[in-house]
């Protein structure tokens, strides 16, 4: 076996979970728990080649594995990454990395011979909410993230559903609208995430001041200053517009729901990030649309539920998270998925 951090990388206490983000990369040690013991930030810096980044990776997760003590042990590495591939174990054309293609298991099997699995971030977090989170003990439920746009990740009999080619449950891609909308950065116009994303409930916002004769705070903020916490925090006072862009925003939240309810009958729907912190606000309009949007068997059956794994170790949760519950598919097994061979 290879050492990491001076200790034998055998059936390990702990795992790596690493979230690639296109400016930061958040990185930590979990236990089979949920816990995360030691974790860290570094600058993602892509401007560089890639073998720069797995490189001072190593060399950070290394260090901080030895600061947790002696008795650790390593038994597999979980990335989470924005276009990250499950079954090829790379990143693909992602849109906020200026690498143009990225072999995550290969890179880091030059560093270690512990199992590696990748998926996307959306995916990580569904798998984290499963083994430590707010679907813990359901095999069917999906997981939404609302950030810069609106990820998923969908579980079905206790399996993330990845498709044949590992991009299934793109959710923030079904249409609000047909062939009309907000443009999205997908290249398609009305997209979900343009509308019910932290970034596209500040687009409607803007759209209410320009279309509505109410008195608001919000038109003293300067439009490139405009952000879902300023919006959340006026609506909290009682300012109309800003409640008024959460109700739109969660009515086509909702109506989108009902349509993911249909496909597949989830326990539960988990929504999980930045705007999903406005509680009440957000799930609200939410729910009482996804109930309007389904038929009469439907109604009621499918909780509406805030994430159980938020907070600033999430990311690292839910990449932790996905190698656990992978070495837990395969027994433990110490062979690296998808046959990647260490080099050192």
């Amino acid at each position: 076996m290879v050492p990491w951090g001076g200790f034998m990388e055998t059936s390990g206490d702990l795992v790596l979970g690493v979230d690639v983000g296109g400016t930061k990369t958040a990185y930590g040690y979990v236990d089979g728990s949920g816990k995360c013991l030691g974790s860290g930030v570094m600058a993602t810096d892509s401007q560089f080649p890639v073998g720069h980044f797995f490189r001072r990776l190593h060399e950070n997760a290394a260090a901080l594995l030895s600061s947790l003590g002696p008795g650790h042990a390593l038994a597999g590495i979980g990335f989470a990454a924005p276009d990250a591939n499950y079954f090829t174990g790379t990143i693909e054309s992602p849109a906020n990395l200026k690498w143009d293609f990225v072999d995550i298991t290969g890179e880091m099997g030059r560093y270690c011979a512990v199992p590696i699995a990748t998926t996307n971030d959306a995916n990580a977090v569904a798998i984290g909410e499963m083994l430590f989170g707010a679907a813990k003990g359901m095999r069917d439920f999906i997981a939404i993230t609302l950030g810069t746009g609106v990820g998923s990740g969908v579980v079905v009999n206790g399996e993330v559903v990845y498709g044949a080619d590992g991009m299934a449950g793109e959710l923030g891609h079904l249409p609000v609208t047909t062939h009309s909308g907000r443009e999205c950065g997908c290249g398609l116009l009305g997209c979900l995430e343009t509308y019910a994303s932290a970034t596209g409930m500040t687009r409607t916002a803007t759209e209410l001041m320009a279309t509505r004769r109410a008195p608001s705070a919000l038109r003293s903020i300067p439009f490139d200053q405009l952000t879902s916490k300023l919006l959340f925090e006026h609506a909290r006072k009682g300012d109309a517009l800003a409640l008024e862009a959460f109700a739109i925003t969660g009515r086509i939240l909702g109506s989108k729901l009902a349509d993911m309810v249909l496909f597949t009958r989830p326990e539960a729907i988990i929504l999980f990030g930045g705007l999903a912190g406005a509680g009440e606000l957000i799930f609200n309009p939410t729910r009482q649309a996804m109930d309007e949007n389904l038929p009469k068997a439907f109604k009621g059956k499918v909780a509406l539920l805030p994430s159980g794994v938020m907070g600033t170790e999430a990311a690292i949760l839910g990449a932790g998270a996905l190698i656990w519950n992978e070495l837990r598919k395969r027994g433990g097994s110490t062979v690296p998925f998808r046959g990647v061979e260490p080099t050192i």
